[in-house]
Formats: C-alpha cells, structure tokens, sequence
C-alpha cells in the first residue's frame, strides 16, 4: 500500500472513531508507529486531524440536536448527553479537554455543539486534547 492509502486509511479510522462508530484509532497509529516504515510527526497530524474534524461533526450534530435526538443513529444516549451537559454547566468549555476520554468525549462534543460553544474555541480545546492523547501513544508505544 502506498503511503498515501496508509495516511487516508489512518485520517479516516482517526475520523470515524471521533464520530458514530466505535474505533480504536489509537491501535491503528500504534501499529502505524511501530512498523517505522513512516514519519511520526506526520502520523500523528493525520490522526489528529481526522479526529478532531470527527469531533467536528459531533458539534454539528450537536447544533441540530433537536432534529436528530431520536435518531437511531444518533452517536450519543440521552443519559450520556445529561451527563455531558452536567459536567458542561459546571466546568464550562474546559471539558472539551477531555473530549479524547472514552465514553464521555464524544457526548461532550455533541453537548458542546448543543449548548453553542464557539466553533474557534472548540477546535483549539479538542486539537490540543487530541494531540496530547497521541503524542501519549507515541511515547507508549516508541518507549520515547
């Protein structure tokens, strides 16, 4: 596979996990790492960059809430996004700095959007939280 296909292939695994379905885009880019067949910085910028504009849609989805609560698709449950909106109201937009959390993350971002957090302050939280969790499998996996 070309270089190119492993990239796309990373930025879309990175992306989809961010959003609906459940993936593991952090063994991905372990297994990425530790194959040394590609650059480091730029694999954790395409993971990056895929994950946070996953995010990106969860805040639209958010935005829209209303018409999409209901949906059987629909990447969060009412409980989650009770809660999210919870520790939202009592922390402000600093939650978005665990947006990479497992469980809670993704309704974050949903609730983010919801509750109309600004699109510019919401990419700033969420890359930063982003590149930190990967810069962090980087060191895991690369001993680094």
């Amino acid at each position: 596979m070309d270089d190119l296909g492993v990239y796309a292939g990373l930025f879309t695994v990175a992306f989809i996990a961010a959003t609906v379905l459940p993936m593991q885009s952090e063994a991905a880019l372990a297994g990425l790492l530790l194959s040394n067949s590609f650059s480091p910085i730029v694999l954790i910028a395409v993971a990056s960059a895929g994950n946070v504009l996953g995010s990106v849609v969860n805040w639209l989805l958010g935005r829209g809430i209303d018409r999409f609560r209901d949906r059987k698709w629909f990447p969060a449950s009412q409980t989650q996004l009770d809660r999210a909106a919870s520790w939202y109201h009592r922390y402000g937009k600093w939650t978005l700095l665990l947006s990479w959390a497992p469980i809670i993350g993704d309704p974050l971002t949903v609730v983010a959007g919801a509750l109309r957090e600004p699109l510019l302050s919401f990419v700033i939280l969420v890359a930063i939280a982003k590149i930190v969790r990967y810069l962090m499998v980087f060191a895991v996996t690369t001993g680094f």
